[in-house]
């Protein structure tokens, strides 16, 4: 069993500090081609930096691209481990606003509907979400309603700084040196491309990065995002006959040509989908966003072309130009990279046992920045965070599912 005695007193420093990190707005934005793709996350880039140094990590660095790196040192006598990671994101997705985050702590949850906002009458219900009754007594931290909460990925966040500190604080658990790494953009799909893998010195590592106590991921799906730009014609309505090209109805007709039936509302399990994320249209111009994602590999690579098909021939429809479309790869599956390296989950499982966490060894229906780097070198599954309904209003964490997060990690590091 686990040696940790996860007191008051750290439960309160755990609380606080995701507090502090949710409140710090840092929403990533697909559309720029910077790193960061937002000037508001270095923000939370610079304070964790900040408190990495303060709580006495060596090392901390953070690049010109916001990558923040620290290392908690061996504390063994004859140090022949091999150095392993931890990784989170703090940038939070542009699915809904993260601005002006108002977090609500319910103590001793009881299992009913929580109000989440008097004036709105925004409401966290337990019929809808049935996950909450798993809550039951336990502290929750919620929304006001108006934004999304940040725990995907601040509760991973508060979890890595909390474990670095309370191994600091207690030379008695032996270790080898442990590497700690937090990105931006994750939520864009690009947390992981610049990041310095040979700087980061891991022989393996895990993102904190999943959401119900005791998933352990290390598959997840193949990703791309696809961009489609269609062209209209703008002429004055009155004298409109034979002439206008309304490119706002040609997108309406363009998203009909995708199966209704393969989206994220109408799959699950293994089953990849289409999903539009965005839509801006006049007459004009009209600019469809989507994502593609399949597990299977051919089938991924199949939507791909599908949807250039579509293109094509929705061009020989309304004329060559009127559509294109531009697809990038964002991340693969990362399940082939631990062939021979089963070690690193089986690690994984064990810790959580020792935390009395039945572990759940799953696919996930996403991806995390582990899925880029396992391709870069770095083998790095994936491990729960604790927050359930991420992207929305409805996102909650209960403190407990954090704590043993945190307890899993120190579990990790002594094994």
């Amino acid at each position: 069993m686990s040696i940790i005695e996860f007191n008051p007193l750290w439960k309160e420093k755990l609380l606080n500090r995701f507090l502090a990190y949710v409140k710090i707005y840092s929403t990533s934005d697909a559309e720029s081609e910077a790193t960061p793709s937002t000037p508001r996350q270095w923000d939370i880039a610079k304070y964790i930096a900040e408190e990495l140094k303060t709580i006495g990590l060596a090392d901390v660095s953070i690049d010109d691209n916001g990558y923040i790196m620290g290392y908690v040192p061996s504390n063994l006598d004859n140090d022949n481990t091999p150095t392993i990671g931890f990784i989170s994101h703090y940038d939070t997705s542009p699915d809904f606003s993260g601005e002006n985050v108002k977090p609500q702590i319910w103590e001793n949850y009881d299992g009913g509907d929580l109000l989440l906002n008097e004036t709105t009458g925004f409401t966290l219900s337990s019929s809808k979400f049935e996950s909450l009754k798993k809550y039951i007594g336990q502290t929750l931290i919620t929304t006001d309603g108006n934004t999304l909460l940040g725990a995907d990925d601040k509760a991973g966040c508060a979890e890595i700084v909390t474990a670095a500190e309370y191994l600091i604080a207690h030379p008695e658990i032996k270790h080898g040196r442990i590497a700690v790494g937090f990105t931006p953009d994750e939520e864009i799909g690009r947390g992981a491309h610049k990041f310095d893998v040979a700087k980061f010195g891991a022989e393996w590592a895990y993102t904190m990065d999943g959401s119900e106590v005791g998933e352990l991921e290390y598959e997840n799906f193949n990703a791309a995002g696809a961009v489609v730009k269609i062209h209209g014609l703008s002429v004055h309505p009155g004298y409109a006959y034979g002439k206008m090209i309304n490119a706002a109805l040609l997108a309406a007709e363009f998203i009909q040509l995708l199966p209704a039936n393969e989206t994220p509302a109408t799959t699950k399990g293994f089953d990849g989908f289409y999903h539009l994320m965005d839509i801006t249209a006049d007459i004009s111009e009209a600019k469809l966003q989507y994502i593609i994602r399949d597990h299977d590999e051919e089938k991924y690579e199949a939507r791909k072309k599908f949807m250039e098909e579509k293109v094509a021939e929705f061009n020989q429809k309304h004329g060559e130009g009127t559509a294109e479309v531009e697809i990038k790869e964002q991340y693969r599956n990362m399940k082939q990279q631990f062939e021979g390296k089963m070690h690193i989950i089986d690690l994984a499982a064990k810790a959580m046992k020792e935390a009395d966490i039945e572990p759940k060894i799953k696919a996930i229906r996403g991806g995390t920045d582990g899925a880029q780097l396992s391709y870069m070198g770095l083998p790095c599954p994936n491990i729960f965070a604790g927050g359930m309904n991420f992207h929305g209003p409805y996102e909650y964490v209960a403190l407990e599912s954090m704590e043993k997060a945190v307890e899993v990690i120190i579990n990790i590091v002594k094994a």
